[in-house]
């Protein structure tokens, strides 16, 4: 009796491993079916994702450049050239080499009573990726201050 029982369990075995190995490789096309749906998306949301941290420091970087460069521009004694390099060098630290920057009044003197510098930044020409986010748009920021010494 008991080689009987040997006997049915040792074939039975077998079909069920079969089985079990046609299941395996029947799910292998559809894992990379899978992957091939997800794998655009993932890369679009990381893509998208890279792009928008871009801007934020684009954006918080032309804050500082403007702040840096109307508080050298508003010491007695400072010139328009002096302000701009400044904002144009703490643009540089990003990466940014393409930007419209504007002191005004045009030149600075002792009778001057405001600086104000305008900075205006392409995100078309200061992008990391192809960009398809913030096509078309700059990235503007102005900022007045009144001059010391007077």
């Amino acid at each position: 009796m008991n080689q009987n029982v040997q006997l049915i369990a040792g074939p039975r075995q077998s079909d069920d491993r079969q089985i079990a190995d046609r299941r395996i490789a029947d799910r292998r096309g559809v894992t990379a079916s899978e992957f091939a749906l997800v794998a655009p998306l993932l890369f679009l949301f990381f893509f998208g994702a890279f792009e928008f941290c871009r801007v934020a420091m684009i954006r918080h970087t032309a804050d500082n450049a403007v702040y840096e460069g109307c508080r050298l521009g508003v010491v007695p004694g400072a010139t328009n050239g002096e302000a701009e390099a400044e904002v144009r060098r703490i643009l540089g630290t990003i990466g940014v080499d393409s930007a419209n920057v504007d002191v005004s009044p045009g030149s600075i003197d002792e009778n001057t009573q405001h600086v104000t510098i305008r900075v205006e930044v392409p995100l078309d020409e200061n992008s990391f990726v192809p960009n398809q986010f913030v096509a078309g748009k700059s990235i503007v920021r102005e900022l007045s201050m009144r001059r010391e010494g007077k």
